[in-house]
């Protein structure tokens, strides 16, 4: 266990770069953290940190240890988890990217109902759109990842592929709200409420809009979800997300599915770090969700 303390702390000056921010986290002195750092390069023969006047920063042998260290904690955390389980007592953490289509409703309903029966298993919830999901995966700061449409990428292994449509966001008065589907050349014929350019369905829909050549009259652009669906609802104008983003407890927003020929339905995608054991906990929390978005958005 002393080990597995060094291998923490030496992860979390690699992380914030400065031995005091650490120390303070750590509740130990930055002279004592220093120390076991020293000890530490003595014992495998080689520094493994830089000693800037800015701070501090991993060499070559620095970044290999810190790989080996993520790889060592998320085994420990799952050997702990399978030891809580032979005791019919599922304990452990786990830490998820998703994006923000699913952080409002998706996530936090299956956080409830994990926790309903394994109370003792604690989550983390990191909000990543895009590319930055599966940064979180490769930086080990998740386990698993629920993300929209993901740049190609060798580092993540899918575990579940579920296509969604996607659909115009607009309040009740609105002239489409009555609307089955609705082609994208009439969307955007109102002003509109367009998701930011970091978020996945910024790209689904910018390509869409170019080979629709029509012009487009952006009212409010943002990043957040929420502020486009709270703005959909205060004027005429068209916002857009997908069937599963949409919450279920917005009475007042109207979701009219674009026609298939305008926009392909988008890839929502569960996955975890290529070649990662996950633990026991992790591993059931798959198994729910993957569940949930089977029976309750495939269809859809």
């Amino acid at each position: 266990m002393r080990h597995m303390k060094v291998l923490e702390a030496i992860r979390d000056v690699a992380e914030s770069g400065s031995i005091r921010r650490s120390a303070e986290r750590l509740a130990i002195t930055p002279s004592a953290l220093t120390r076991k750092i020293q000890d530490f390069e003595q014992e495998i023969g080689t520094t493994v940190f830089e000693r800037l006047p800015q701070g501090m920063r991993l060499n070559s042998a620095g970044e290999l240890l810190l790989r080996h260290i993520r790889d060592q904690l998320a085994d420990f955390d799952r050997l702990r988890s399978q030891i809580a389980d032979l005791s019919g007592v599922r304990r452990g953490h786990v830490a998820i990217a998703c994006s923000q289509a699913f952080a409002h409703e998706l996530i936090p309903n299956e956080i409830e109902a994990y926790r309903a029966q394994h109370p003792l298993v604690s989550f983390t919830v990191l909000v990543r759109d895009h590319t930055f999901a599966v940064e979180a995966l490769t930086s080990f700061e998740a386990d698993l990842a629920v993300v929209l449409q993901p740049p190609p990428a060798p580092e993540l292994q899918p575990l579940q592929i579920l296509a969604q449509p996607l659909c115009a966001l607009m309040g009740p008065g609105h002239p489409l709200a009555k609307r089955k589907t609705v082609r994208l050349r009439d969307c955007l014929q109102y002003s509109i409420a367009m998701p930011g350019a970091g978020l996945a369905i910024r790209h689904l829909l910018q390509g869409a809009i170019v080979k629709a050549s029509i012009p487009m009259r952006i009212a409010i652009e943002s990043d957040s979800f929420e502020v486009l669906r709270s703005y959909a609802v205060r004027e005429e104008v068209i916002s857009f997300q997908i069937r599963a983003g949409i919450p279920h407890d917005s009475p007042d927003l109207v979701a009219v599915e674009i026609d298939g020929r305008d926009l392909p339905h988008a890839q929502v995608v569960l996955g975890q770090l290529h070649g990662r054991r996950l633990s026991v906990a992790a591993s059931k929390f798959v198994d729910q969700i993957g569940r949930t978005l089977t029976s309750r958005y495939a269809s859809e």
